[in-house]
């Protein structure tokens, strides 16, 4: 069982796939590892294993020989709790919501399901994925298996940290200012964000929103191609929903091309950045000239992303969550309260001229990404941090002030509607792992995935997970 916590999930699938192992052997390993780990991490904290052993059993009736060429054949995933899974328990980590249980799957669990993948639980999220700290007054705080005195960022923290403890082999997450990238750069697993509409979801209140997005987590690239081979294509319930694509993912990584010119920003000229990350990053960049025509230092135009940003996503928080405001006031968050009064004070005024910039941005993204083939920064501002604070409140003499501003590297990029993806670059001089942000044109998930391919094939960092928590004494 400890040999195939290690593996890959390409390895694992490829194992299902032959026979050499069943489902119900794979459930066997994660929910022991799941029993070792995660009273020092508190990554699943929601189990479902009688529900995943149902599905093992009919998956074990089946002959793979019958089945697409593209299936996970009942490989062990966890789902964020902010993504309903029929008959579990699902929280959103809101005391609101604290003995909910899931009436129906969201269309992209159902299509896991339908290919192959086999639930075994809900991993931890901030209470309605707000911040980049993973905890909640009704499932606690998860913390990082490289210290688990920090934090895993958030709000995929429960997700990356059961990925790094080799609790199962793929996670989904969702990003809206960096929640798959940020706890991706903090535990050293690979977060994709991909451009929206690229995985369909729901059926939800606001389907025409293409801010917040699914994505996969995994611990290297190719798994996470085959995880979003797993969750894409089209569905009536979100409109505007992509179809997948002609060539899979898990294809696209079998040639890897030579890339044109290459830009390399260390602060997306707005963001202090900790000096260590700062160093591994740019050194991470220096390295990818070998996969490329070169590496200029420069950056497009993201004076205003930030505002942009913080002014779209408080649109957002009180089209979602005015009436628990109105209804529920006492058992919300102060961070909560603060996006959804911050929404309430916006005019029309406001948020047309945020549109209108985000438009405008978007045509600059366009012409710069007709010169450069990639942009690359820092995935976050700061290795990994102690979970007894909420957010991080300054760097390098930057104080910030709102729980949100120390996560504008990721979410500045989150405005562009492009996919980027955060891959392991690098380690402190402590140890934590350092992330970086490669992000290409909008709708062009195969060429992201393909660059940060090109980096991991060069360097050991995927194989440093899964481990075993670090508690220090």
């Amino acid at each position: 069982m400890t040999d195939l916590i290690k593996m890959t999930a390409t390895e694992v699938v490829g194992l299902l796939k032959s026979g050499d192992v069943t489902p119900s052997e794979l459930l066997d390993a994660s929910e022991k590892r799941i029993a070792e780990t995660n009273e020092a991490v508190n990554a699943i904290p929601t189990l479902c294993f009688d529900r995943a052993r149902a599905h093992a059993a009919r998956l074990e009736k089946e002959k793979p020989a019958d089945r697409p060429e593209m299936y996970l054949h009942g490989l062990p995933i966890a789902i964020k709790d902010l993504t309903p899974v029929k008959g579990v328990r699902f929280t959103s980590g809101s005391p609101i919501f604290a003995d909910r249980i899931a009436e129906f799957s969201d269309v992209m669990v159902e299509r896991l399901e339908e290919r192959g993948g086999i639930v075994v639980g809900k991993s931890n999220t901030p209470e309605f994925g707000a911040g980049g700290q993973t905890f909640n007054e009704v499932l606690g705080t998860t913390t990082n298996p490289w210290n688990t005195d920090l934090t895993p960022a958030g709000s995929s923290g429960g997700a990356a940290s059961a990925l790094a403890a080799g609790q199962v082999w793929l996670a989904q997450g969702s990003d809206l200012g960096g929640s798959l990238r940020t706890p991706a750069s903090f535990t050293g697993i690979v977060g994709l964000r991909p451009s929206p509409k690229r995985v369909a979801h729901g059926p939800l209140g606001l389907p025409f929103s293409t801010y917040p997005v699914e994505g996969p987590m995994a611990r290297n690239v190719p798994d996470t191609a085959l995880f979003l081979d797993m969750m894409s294509g089209a569905h009536i319930l979100d409109p505007s929903s992509l179809p997948a694509p002609e060539t899979s993912y898990v294809d696209s990584l079998k040639n890897i091309p030579k890339f044109g010119r290459v830009a390399y920003s260390p602060d997306l000229g707005h963001c202090p950045v900790d000096p260590e990350v700062a160093d591994i990053c740019a050194k991470a960049a220096e390295d990818f000239a070998r996969y490329c025509a070169g590496v200029d230092e420069t950056c497009p135009d993201l004076h205003d992303a930030e505002d942009i940003f913080q002014t779209l996503r408080a649109q957002l928080f009180i089209a979602n969550h005015a009436p628990l405001l109105a209804r529920h006031r006492d058992k919300l968050k102060p961070e909560v309260i603060w996006n959804i009064e911050k929404g309430a004070k916006l005019t029309a005024d406001d948020i047309g001229a945020a549109q209108r910039a985000q438009g405008a941005l978007y045509q600059r993204i366009v012409a710069f990404f007709s010169e450069y083939d990639f942009l690359l920064a820092p995935a976050a501002i700061v290795p990994a941090y102690p979970h007894k604070f909420r957010y991080v409140e300054e760097v390098n003499g930057v104080k910030f002030d709102n729980y949100m501003s120390w996560l504008a590297l990721p979410a500045m990029l989150t405005v562009t509607n492009c996919p980027v993806i955060s891959v392991p670059c690098g380690f402190t001089k402590s140890g934590l792992p350092v992330g970086l942000q490669i992000m290409g044109p909008n709708a062009r998930e195969d060429r992201v995935l393909q660059a940060a391919y090109a980096f991991e094939r060069d360097h050991d960092f995927a194989s440093r997970v899964p481990i075993d928590p670090i508690t220090p004494a």
